[in-house]
């Protein structure tokens, strides 16, 4: 099957257009619906050349305090040689639209569409745009939570298509999550994976847990139970979730419905303010 994953444009809507919009921001939960990104919504960085961002998740105290999530978009010619400037910051990038060199460890990696990076703390990496379109990806970041005992984890770059689904039990294959790292390898605190539901899958319950939660709709549309409220979310969505939100889906069609999950995995509770896990 086709694989296409939706990539904001920005621009600016015209004066006729209602004002009327799904966007909201709950004590449990927000949704910033791709229309929300827009010309007057992006952002800029030190050191990125012909580079622009929308920031559509950052650490807020009493609601998801654990990542930062961009939407980049870097133009020809565009990149950094200075990406990274957090010496505690892990990363990972997924290309949705285009293509980029990623250069970590010495290593050049040629990065399209469903390309797939994980950046440990001071890895150095540095990115460019070589040729003659945009290119929009994902830009997950959080502090990593280093472990006495524990090795860091190391980069890798890898494709969404060179890494098997893995199916839901008892679901015959119509929920899965596509893995990028194993998850009992306790080195890594956070996953960022691909959730799949197949037209008419659902989370049959409501799932309630500590893990913070960012899901970027990359194609389909679903309806989304969010704390108390159900939801319509479709491709280009953006879905934020503090600890215990309670969340459930249904994927009523007419084709796939797909996400980039983030979660935060693998560390203690911080028993004091202030703490790392």
């Amino acid at each position: 099957m086709t694989t296409s994953y939706f990539a904001p444009k920005g621009g600016h809507p015209g004066q006729n257009q209602l004002l009327t919009d799904r966007a909201m921001f709950t004590e449990a939960y927000a949704v910033i619906p791709k229309g929300t990104m827009r010309d007057i919504t992006t952002s800029f960085l030190p050191f990125w050349d012909n580079t622009r961002l929308w920031v559509i998740a950052r650490p807020l105290t009493g609601f998801a305090e654990t990542f930062s999530h961009y939407i980049m978009e870097v133009g020809p010619g565009g990149g950094s040689d200075r990406a990274e400037t957090d010496p505690e910051a892990e990363g990972v990038l997924f290309v949705v639209e285009g293509a980029m060199t990623l250069t970590v460890g010495g290593q050049a990696y040629e990065m399209e569409a469903g390309g797939y990076a994980f950046l440990p703390p001071q890895s150095g990496w540095t990115l460019r745009n070589t040729g003659t379109d945009p290119v929009r990806f994902h830009w997950l970041r959080k502090a990593y939570q280093a472990v006495d005992g524990l090795d860091y984890p190391e980069a890798f770059v890898t494709n969404e298509a060179e890494v098997a689904p893995n199916p839901m039990p008892g679901t015959d294959g119509k929920w899965a999550t596509t893995r990028f790292v194993e998850p009992n390898d306790l080195r890594h605190d956070m996953h960022v994976n691909i959730v799949t539901f197949e037209p008419g899958a659902v989370i049959p319950f409501a799932e309630t847990h500590v893990m913070e939660h960012g899901l970027y709709v990359l194609e389909g549309k679903a309806v989304y139970r969010l704390n108390q409220d159900w939801v319509e979310v479709e491709a280009g969505d953006y879905m934020w979730l503090r600890a215990f939100c309670p969340q459930a889906c249904y994927s009523g069609g007419p084709g796939r419905f797909r996400y980039l999950l983030y979660k935060d995995v693998n560390r203690h509770m911080p028993l004091r303010l202030g703490t790392a896990r």
